[in-house]
C-alpha cells in the first residue's frame, strides 16, 4: 500500500483519488445496448444473452419449477444463516416506517404528509465474479415492507441459463417470484424501458459493474429513477496503537476482494501500527481464493499517517467513505464529528462483514464520494413522501391576505386572484 503523511485536505483529495474509468468510452458501449433493447424488446434481450452471457434463452423469466428446486441445492446451515439475516434486516427496516404526519400550523390551515410506496421497482442482483444473494435481502425486504405493488428481480445466469440457486432461494424466501435471467446493461434497459414481457419499472436499485452503473445513470436522465450514483466499492479503516493488526488487515482485505477497482484506506496516528497492518495483509493474503483480485485492488490503496484526531476527522469527511470502520480503543469519541460516510462500523468487533450480511443495516451504499450527499438504501428509498393541505374558511381568512401580498410581489396575478376571489366570496 502507498503510504502518505497528512498535510491538508487538498492533499487528501489528490492522494485518495478513486480508481477511475473513461465513462465516455463506457457510454459508447452501453448506449447502443440501451437503444437496441428499447427498439427490439425481448428479441434484443435474448440476442444480448447469447452474445454476452453465452446462453440461449427460450424464456427470459425463471420458471417456477426452477425456483422451487433451488431450495434443494442450498445447505440447511446456510438457509438458517439467511433466515437470521432476514429477521434482523426486516426488524431494522420495519422500524424505519413513519406514521402519517398531520398538524394544524395555524387556525384553519391543516398540513399532512404520508409515505406512499413506489409502485413498480426493479432490483438488480450481481452474479458475475460473486453471486450476491445478500443483495436480494437488502433490496427485497424494504421493497416488501414499503408495499411496492410489483417487484422484478434481474440477475445474470451461468452458461446453461441458470441463476445461482442461493439467489433464487433467497428471493423465494421473500416471496419474490418475478425473476429475469438477465445481467449487465441489457437488464437495466429491460426494466427501464419495458418490453413485450417485462414491465417498465419506476425505480431501479442495486449494485453492479461499470456497465451496469453507467446504464443506470444513463436511463435515470429521462426514463426511470435509480437508488443513487455509484462506483467501485470502498472502505476506510481508522486504527490506533491498540488495534489488533490482523483484524484491521482482514477488514481491508474483505473490501479488496470485491473487485480489482475496489479501494481500501487505513488511517492512523501510529506509523508502527500501519507497518504491522501491512505485514498482516501480506500474511493473510495467501488464505484468500480471490487473492489476485485483492492484490490488484491493493495497488490503488493507501495508508494515511496523521498527527491528530482532527486530521482523522478531516480525512474521513473529505474522503466520504462508503464503509467506515473505527477500530480504535475509544471509537465513540469520533462519532459526533463524522458527517460524510455511507455506513459506520464501531469498535474492534464490528467488521464490515456484519453489515454486509446480517446485522440489519443495508449494504447498498453511496460510493465514489457520494456519501457527502446521499444516504444508503433504506425503507425511505422505496416510498414517496406526499404532502397534503386543507384550508378551512377560517384558515383562508387568516392566511389569504399574506398569500395575496406575496403573489403580487412576484407579479403572479392569477395566483393572487385565486385567493382574492374566494375571500370576496366569503364576504358576501
Amino acid at each position: 500500500m502507498k503510504r502518505i503523511k497528512y498535510v491538508d485536505q487538498a492533499q487528501i483529495i489528490s492522494e485518495l483519488k478513486r480508481p477511475s474509468y473513461d465513462y465516455s468510452k463506457i457510454e459508447k458501449i452501453v448506449s447502443p445496448i440501451l437503444e437496441k433493447v428499447k427498439r427490439g424488446g425481448d428479441k434484443a434481450l435474448k440476442k444480448f444473452a447469447l452474445e454476452y452471457d453465452h446462453v440461449e434463452l427460450d424464456d427470459l423469466w425463471v420458471d417456477p419449477s426452477e425456483i422451487a428446486s433451488a431450495s434443494t441445492k442450498v445447505d440447511e446451515p446456510l438457509k438458517n444463516a439467511i433466515q437470521v439475516a432476514k429477521d434482523n434486516i426486516w426488524k431494522f427496516h420495519a422500524a424505519q416506517a413513519q406514521e402519517p404526519l398531520e398538524m394544524e400550523v395555524m387556525p384553519g390551515i391543516h398540513c399532512m404528509r404520508r409515505s406512499v410506496a413506489i409502485e413498480k421497482v426493479g432490483l438488480y442482483v450481481p452474479g458475475g465474479t460473486a453471486p450476491l444473494f445478500s443483495t436480494v435481502l437488502m433490496l427485497g425486504i424494504p421493497a416488501i415492507i414499503a408495499g411496492c405493488r410489483e417487484i422484478i428481480l434481474a440477475s445474470p445466469t451461468n452458461q446453461i441459463g441458470e441463476i445461482n440457486p442461493i439467489v433464487l432461494y433467497t428471493a423465494n424466501l421473500l416471496g419474490i417470484t418475478k425473476i429475469l435471467k438477465l445481467g449487465g446493461a441489457q437488464a437495466i434497459a429491460a426494466m427501464a424501458y419495458g418490453t413485450e414481457s417485462v414491465t417498465k419499472v419506476d425505480k431501479i436499485f442495486g449494485p453492479g459493474n461499470q456497465y451496469v452503473t453507467v446504464a443506470k445513470q444513463m436511463v435515470s436522465r429521462d426514463t426511470v429513477a435509480i437508488d443513487m450514483p455509484a462506483g467501485p466499492s470502498e472502505v476506510m479503516v481508522v486504527v490506533d496503537k491498540k488495534t489488533n493488526p490482523d483484524f484491521a488487515a482482514a477488514d481491508l482485505l474483505s473490501q479488496a476482494e470485491h473487485g480489482v477497482d475496489s479501494q481500501v484506506i487505513v488511517v492512523s496516528q501510529s506509523a508502527k501500527m500501519l507497518d504491522e497492518i501491512e505485514a498482516s495483509i501480506t500474511k493473510l493474503l495467501p488464505r484468500l481464493p480471490r487473492r489476485n483480485i485483492a492484490e490488484k485492488a491493493l495497488l490503488a490503496s493507501v495508508s494515511v499517517l496523521v498527527e491528530s484526531e482532527a486530521q482523522i476527522i478531516a480525512t474521513i469527511n473529505t474522503y466520504s467513505p462508503e464503509h467506515l470502520i473505527i477500530s480504535t480503543d475509544n471509537p465513540d469519541t469520533l462519532i459526533p464529528s463524522i458527517h460524510n460516510a455511507g455506513s459506520v462500523f464501531i469498535g474492534a468487533f464490528t467488521p464490515e462483514s456484519m453489515g454486509d450480511y446480517a446485522s440489519g443495516t443495508n449494504h447498498t451504499l453511496p460510493t465514489n464520494g457520494w456519501a457527502n450527499a446521499y444516504s444508503g438504501v433504506s425503507l425511505d428509498s422505496f416510498v414517496k413522501k406526499i404532502t397534503y393541505q386543507k384550508v378551512t374558511k377560517k384558515g383562508l381568512i387568516n392566511l389569504g391576505p399574506a398569500v395575496e401580498l406575496m403573489a403580487a410581489a412576484e407579479q403572479l396575478e392569477a395566483h393572487k386572484l385565486a385567493v382574492s376571489l374566494r375571500l370576496e366570496y366569503l364576504k358576501k
